[in-house]
C-alpha cells in the first residue's frame, strides 16, 4: 500500500522544512517544492525513507497547474497540500512599489490558489484531501510595512472560506497564520530575539511548532474553512510597525 503522500511548497527551507520533517517523521511521502533552493532540497529528501524533489516557479501559474496535474498522475494517496512557499519584500502602505505588488500577489495568492483548485479536483486519497495555506498574523495585527506581503496574504485568506464551502466532504481547506517565526532580511541575531518575543506570551514561537499545527490540521477532523493562529498571541496585539522595526527602535 503506498504511503500518504504530503507536497509543502517552499520545503526546502525556513517553516516549510519544518513542515516536511514533520510529515515525513510521521513515515509519510513527502514532496519537497523547491524554486531556486535545488541542492537544499535534494539534501533534505535524502534524509528521508521515501521524499521527491519538485522545482517549478510559481510565478508561472499554468507551470505550477502542471506540477499539480504530474503529480497527481501518480501519487496514489496524496492527502495534504501545504502552501508554504511566499515572496517577502519590503515596501509600504505609503509607497507601494507594482513590481513587489504583481509577485507578491502571483506568488502568495494566486498561484496556491490555482493549485489547490487542481489539487482538490484532481488529487487521489484514501482518506480525504486537505489544502493548507500559510498566511499571516498580520491578518489580525495589521500594520504598514512589507504593504504588497500583507496584502497577498489578504488575498490567499479570503480563498480559504470560499473553497472550503466548494469542497466536497471529506475535503478540507484551512489557514495556518504563523507570527514572527525565523529572522527575516537583515535583522541581527540580538533583534531577532527581541521581536519574536514581541507576543502575549513574550516567548519566541518556533518553527516546529508551525510544523505541529500543520500536522494537526492535517489529521484532525476540525471544521474546514478555519483559520489556525500559531504566533503566542501576537495576532491579539495591535502593534503599529512590523515586530522588525519595533525591535530596532526599542534598542535605540
Amino acid at each position: 500500500m503506498a504511503r500518504p503522500a504530503a507536497l509543502v511548497t517552499g520545503g526546502a527551507r525556513r517553516i516549510g522544512e519544518a513542515i516536511v520533517r514533520r510529515f515525513a517523521a510521521e513515515g509519510w511521502h513527502v514532496v519537497i517544492h523547491c524554486h531556486t533552493a535545488g541542492a537544499q532540497a535534494a539534501a533534505l529528501a535524502s534524509e528521508f525513507a521515501s521524499a521527491e524533489v519538485v522545482c517549478c516557479d510559481l510565478a508561472d501559474t499554468p507551470a505550477a497547474q502542471a506540477m499539480i496535474e504530474r503529480l497527481a498522475e501518480r501519487l496514489e494517496d496524496w492527502r495534504v497540500l501545504v502552501n508554504s512557499a511566499s515572496v517577502f519584500r519590503p515596501d509600504t502602505a505609503a509607497a507601494l512599489d507594482p513590481t513587489t505588488f504583481a509577485e507578491a500577489m502571483q506568488v502568495n495568492a494566486a498561484a496556491p490558489a490555482a493549485m489547490a483548485q487542481h489539487y482538490l479536483r484532481l488529487a487521489r486519497s484514501r482518506a480525504g484531501r486537505r489544502v493548507i495555506d500559510l498566511t499571516d498574523q498580520k491578518l489580525a495585527n495589521p500594520n504598514p510595512d512589507f504593504f504588497s506581503y500583507t496584502a497577498s496574504k489578504h488575498a490567499l485568506a479570503a480563498t480559504v472560506p470560499m473553497m472550503a464551502m466548494a469542497a466536497e466532504p471529506p475535503d478540507r481547506v484551512f489557514a495556518l497564520a504563523p507570527g514572527a517565526i525565523l529572522a527575516s532580511h537583515d535583522q541581527s541575531p540580538a533583534e531577532t530575539e527581541d521581536s519574536h518575543r514581541m507576543n502575549l506570551l513574550r516567548r519566541r514561537t518556533g518553527p516546529e511548532e508551525v510544523a505541529e499545527a500543520a500536522w494537526f490540521l492535517a489529521t484532525s477532523p476540525l471544521t474546514s474553512g478555519q483559520t489556525l493562529f500559531v504566533d503566542s498571541g501576537q495576532h491579539l496585539l495591535s502593534q503599529a510597525r512590523d515586530v522588525m522595526f519595533l525591535a530596532r527602535e526599542e534598542r535605540g
